[in-house]
């Protein structure tokens, strides 16, 4: 069976603001298998792949770390947005893209987050708008596609890390309260703008917060995953300052098609001090929203071929 949610681009120009009927969220719980985590006015459901066994620099990738696919509905009068991530093999990505796209689901994002990981995944960015439980059933259908677990609990809330450092002092030193499951510590950190989508505001939750998440990996180490979200005039002093402090980039891409301001996706994977790794973050966080983020990129060397 098709269905025909509305994508976001699309959204912006049908919206119209209909009595509010407040949504059944207990159909859409019923349609994913699970409930959802309530933040705000987001609904938001995790996805992990746990049955994906995936190893990166002989780092078991634990799925809280980086193989947590999510969907999240907002309400938007008598309708909802839809936002999401799909972790995928490279087998499942075209019987996926096929099922959305038949489905009028949106897709605004396929590309890699993790570099040298075996087996490889790529990362499916989805979005659409309009009756929730429609949308929810066209991602089961294509998550049908692949092996992503359903009708088992989600168990990331119930496994807390053995860390082997001070987790409060991670808090201090990113300026933020870790969220320990999975065996992971995860930060969500906001920027300190807002973001809209198809003209819509988009809350953090939406996947518009900057994500770090340590797994810790014995003797005060940790494995580090995560995305800042970024300007265009944010990216470059990231990208340098990223580096300079031995965090790997992995990809820098968008997320979606349709956002205001144009948001960039900087995606790192470290290995370290956990500590330290924190400081490096720490430094990354900083640029953004500061005046080194205005800096004009340097002039071309005065050798430099002109090509015209």
């Amino acid at each position: 069976m098709r269905y025909a949610p509305v994508t976001l681009a699309l959204a912006g120009l049908l919206l119209t603001t209909p009595a509010r009927a407040e949504v059944d969220w207990s159909r859409v719980d019923a349609v994913m298998d699970r409930e959802a985590a309530v933040i705000g006015a987001v609904h938001k459901y995790p996805l992990p792949r746990g049955d994906l066994h995936v190893t990166l620099d002989e780092v078991d990738i634990r799925p809280a770390l980086a193989l947590t696919g999510w969907i999240a509905f907002e309400q938007i009068g008598a309708q909802a947005m839809m936002m999401g991530d799909l972790v995928l093999t490279e087998a499942e990505t075209q019987p996926v893209l096929r099922s959305l796209l038949a489905d009028g689901v949106g897709v605004t994002g396929l590309h890699n987050h993790l570099l040298r990981a075996a087996p490889a995944t790529v990362y499916m960015h989805v979005s659409g708008f309009g009756d929730p439980v429609v949308l929810a059933r066209a991602i089961r259908e294509a998550l049908a596609e692949t092996k992503t677990p359903f009708g088992v609990p989600v168990k990331a809330a119930s496994e807390p890390p053995q860390p082997g450092f001070d987790a409060a002092e991670l808090d201090a030193i990113l300026g933020a309260k870790g969220k320990s499951g999975g065996g992971v510590i995860q930060f969500s950190i906001p920027r300190p703008d807002e973001a809209r989508i198809a003209g819509m505001a988009a809350p953090p939750a939406m996947g518009m917060a900057i994500t770090l998440n340590f797994q810790p990996t014995g003797n005060g180490k940790a494995a580090v995953a995560g995305d800042f979200v970024v300007l265009g005039r944010e990216t470059a002093p990231l990208l340098k300052t990223l580096q300079s402090n031995g965090v790997a980039v992995t990809a820098l891409h968008n997320h979606m098609v349709s956002d205001e301001p144009r948001l960039f996706f900087v995606h790192v994977f470290a290995q370290d001090d956990a500590l330290k790794l924190a400081r490096s973050l720490r430094a990354g966080l900083d640029v953004i929203g500061s005046d080194q983020s205005a800096i004009p990129p340097a002039p071309a060397p005065a050798h430099a071929r002109s090509w015209k």
